[in-house]
Order: C-alpha cells, then structure tokens, then sequence
C-alpha cells in the first residue's frame, strides 16, 4: 500500500460529501452516493479523515496518528492573552535540569504545528550535552564580525562577547530546522506556549540563529540535512527572576476595510 495514499472504506461511507466540501485540493468527490478521490494532488492534510463521522477516510502510514476530540477544546481568551501580555524574554535560568517528559511535550507542540501546503517540514535539534561546544563556536563567529559591527553600532560596542553570550547558562535549547522559515517560527511560537505553561523561561535567539546560518562549521555540527537551515532558536530553563508587571507596548494600530 503506497505511503500518505488517501483511503476511502466505501462500506463505511455515507456519501455526505463533507470531506470534498473541506479538501483544500478538491480531491475528493461524490459518485454514486460514496467519496473517492479525483487526483494524485493529495497534500496529505488529515482534513477529510478528521472530519469524517463514521471513520471511512484514513491515510496510509498514518492510520495511528489521530486521536479522538474529547469535546469542545478551547482557551479561555483572557487567560491567552494574559500569557501573551506578561510574557519575557529571559537571560536568567536557575540550574534546575528539564524534565524529559517536559522536552518531549514542547518538541510534540512544534511537530503538531500547523504548516504551510501541509510541508511538515520542521525538526529540532536538543542542545543539552554538547550546548557549550556549539555555543562555542558560534561565539568565536561573532567575536570575528564584532569589530566589523562595532564601527556602525554603539549597542554592539556596548555588548560583550562572553562565552555565555548566546544561552545565558540556561541547562537546554532546542534549535528548529525548517524549509520554509515561516513553518520553523511558527512551530517556535507553538513551543513557547508549551515551555511557558510548564513553567519555564524563553529566550528567542536571534543571534545563534544567524550565526548557525553564517558558519558552515556549525550547521554541520548541528547536523542540518540539506535543503534546511536553522529558522529559530530557543534558549529554555527555569526563570531566575520574576517580573511583576507586564512590559509597555505601543499603542495599537490598525487600519479596517
């Protein structure tokens, strides 16, 4: 049986046509009062196997992959957006070890993540035992470009090149790989959540991420399969400190049509 192959049960099937009114391909259609697929075009979304009431519609290889709702799945909004609203990017991290069973959860929530044309194409690569070796490449790659950055930033004549300077000590980070970067960051905003609901402090790097990206050396220490690059970089452990009040923002703009 071919792999990701879109499979109709037809003595299961009602003919009630809501998995050809949701396949954002239109692959699937009607005929004679049972579903059946149109075209090879399947980008293997589980849109029609997930919203099928009888179980008549299953993906080939991925038969296992679903699990039932237990009902109405929903946040509280004022709870998400007080999340979002006292959120901070930490630089302190206790030496406190993450849970496996943590990790595990925040990588489940950057795989479930919803991606562009169904690529999937998001992985991760935990940086626990070999966090310093990395990190220390990539300092010896900023301190090279540093004078270079020096002459047009005062901010970057302010900050020091120290061997912590990209994972502040903190006991794990998690780099996402992704074809698509837009997937690689969306999948980072997914495990945020995830990290912070656990507990934890986030830390964004920006600046590992473009220092993987500049040196060779590291992507391939990371083990980055071609055709990938490194989209983000979450620095994670256990806050340090506690902030007591939300940060200021600008006021909201936006334009209705």
């Amino acid at each position: 049986m071919k792999q990701g192959k879109v499979m109709v049960d037809t003595g299961k099937c009602i003919g009630c046509g809501l998995c050809g009114r949701i396949c954002p391909v239109h692959n699937l259609e009607i005929k004679n009062k049972k579903a059946g697929t149109v075209l090879e075009r399947c980008i293997l979304c589980g849109q029609c196997s997930a919203v099928c009431p009888k179980k008549a519609i299953s993906i080939a290889g991925r038969e296992n992959d679903q699990i039932e709702k237990p009902g109405e799945v929903r946040l509280d909004p004022g709870a998400v957006l007080d999340a979002i609203r006292f959120r901070r990017s930490i630089r302190d991290f206790r030496q406190t070890e993450v849970p496996r069973e943590v990790i595990e959860q925040i990588l489940e929530a950057g795989r479930l993540t919803h991606t562009a044309k169904n690529l999937q194409d998001v992985s991760f690569v935990v940086l626990q035992r070999e966090k310093d070796r990395i990190e220390e490449m990539a300092v010896k790659v900023f301190k090279t470009v540093k004078p270079i950055a020096d002459l047009f930033s005062p901010m970057a004549r302010k900050n020091e090149i120290t061997d912590h300077f990209f994972f502040f000590n903190a006991p794990l980070a998690i780099v996402v790989l992704a074809k698509d970067k837009t997937n690689g960051i969306l999948a980072a905003q997914n495990m945020e959540f995830a990290a912070e609901a656990n507990g934890l402090g986030v830390l964004y790097s920006g600046f590992f991420t473009m220092a993987a990206n500049a040196s060779r050396r590291i992507r391939k220490a990371l083990g980055v399969p071609k055709g990938k690059k490194p989209a983000m970089t979450l620095v994670l452990g256990y806050p340090n400190v506690e902030f007591l009040r939300s940060a200021p923002h600008k006021e909201l703009s936006v334009r209705y049509m």
